[in-house]
């Protein structure tokens, strides 16, 4: 397996775990809620979350710089993708340092906007030309 193979691969797993872990925790929130009361469920959930899911975006973000440099690609090829990483990146953060002070109809629609955005870097990535 060349370095581009093994490369390519851990970057699509990591944005996979990102993007299929924000899917099934909009499932799990709404299956918890109808579950319990007992928002520290709710709050462990996230917290476990968090840990993957920055992990995971931590890795598809250095695999992808390394993509960019072993593939040689143009800057313009990525500057979508990349404005919508960096946009991610910001109202995740975002939501994961103030979800404690937002009400739950707020932290879903940021829930809701991360995962939008996450399926257009996806899609975004899909166009480009290799």
């Amino acid at each position: 397996m060349s370095e581009l193979e093994l490369v390519k691969t851990v970057h699509l797993v990591a944005a996979a775990t990102w993007t299929g872990g924000l899917i099934v925790l909009g499932f799990l929130v709404s299956a918890i809620r109808s579950a319990t009361d007992d928002r520290s469920v709710l709050q462990a959930t996230a917290r476990r979350f968090s840990v993957v899911s920055w992990i995971a975006m931590a890795t598809a973000l250095a695999t992808g710089l390394r993509l960019y440099y072993i593939d040689k690609a143009q800057p313009e090829e990525f500057l979508l993708k990349w404005n919508l990483i960096t946009i991610v990146i910001i109202i995740a953060l975002v939501h994961q340092f103030t979800a404690k002070r937002t009400p739950p109809a707020i932290r879903g629609i940021m829930q809701g906007f991360i995962l939008l955005l996450s399926i257009g870097i996806f899609a975004a990535a899909a166009a480009l030309p290799y």
